[in-house]
């Protein structure tokens, strides 16, 4: 399977230190049909107790739905290890909460858990990351994955805790979902001989103006 795009991609205004919204107005959410299904499990993220306490001792009272979730993308980044082969695409979060260590999928999936539990919508999102050209960013070498949290006022806002970072114009979105299990980019039977292998190479360059 081979595919090529071009794409052309922008930066949000929006920053780390935005949006000052108290918590108590996630209750609105609760109301809109764009949030709801972002609110709950799903295939490979838990809401149980042992979430939620991750989460509160990661935002140490805050206040600011923003700025909670920002606290906990740092969390993620600061205490799982990014490690390729740890766990395989079908992995659930519990899992790599026991071993604290994964890839991007893995701490996305932590992330959401993290925000559902004290209410905050969050939902995945898969696409591609640009790297170049002073190769800094971890998760470039295929499909990558984030966060996206609702911010009452201001919207769906992206969350990056692989690269402890904003999504801006290095990321390509692709598609957005509950979790992994619902953007699965290849998905069917094969057919054949049983010592078959797959590959996947990606490459995201950044074209001339």
């Amino acid at each position: 399977i081979e595919a090529t795009s071009t794409v052309t991609t922008s930066a949000t205004p929006f920053t780390i230190d935005d949006a000052s919204v108290p918590m108590a107005r996630l209750r609105e959410c609760l109301c809109m049909e764009r949030c709801y299904d972002f609110l709950q499990t799903s295939e490979y993220v838990s809401l149980s107790p042992e979430v939620w306490r991750l989460a509160m001792d990661a935002c140490h009272d805050v206040d600011d739905v923003w700025q909670a979730a920002v606290a906990m993308m740092r969390f993620v980044h600061n205490n799982f290890s990014y490690t390729p082969l740890a766990t395989h695409a079908n992995t659930h979060m519990l899992e790599v909460l026991e071993q604290r260590r994964g890839v991007c999928q893995d701490f996305a999936h932590v992330l959401l858990g993290m925000c559902r539990t004290l209410k905050i919508p969050a939902r995945y999102v898969s696409g591609y990351l640009y790297n170049g050209p002073a190769d800094q960013l971890v998760g470039a070498q295929a499909s990558h994955a984030w966060c996206e949290v609702f911010v009452p006022d201001f919207g769906w806002r992206a969350l990056e805790p692989t690269n402890h970072r904003l999504a801006d114009e290095h990321y390509v979105k692709v598609a957005v979902g509950r979790d992994y299990a619902d953007i699965v980019p290849v998905k069917g039977h094969y057919k054949g001989t049983r010592d078959k292998t797959m590959t996947v190479e990606v490459r995201v360059t950044r074209m001339e103006d």
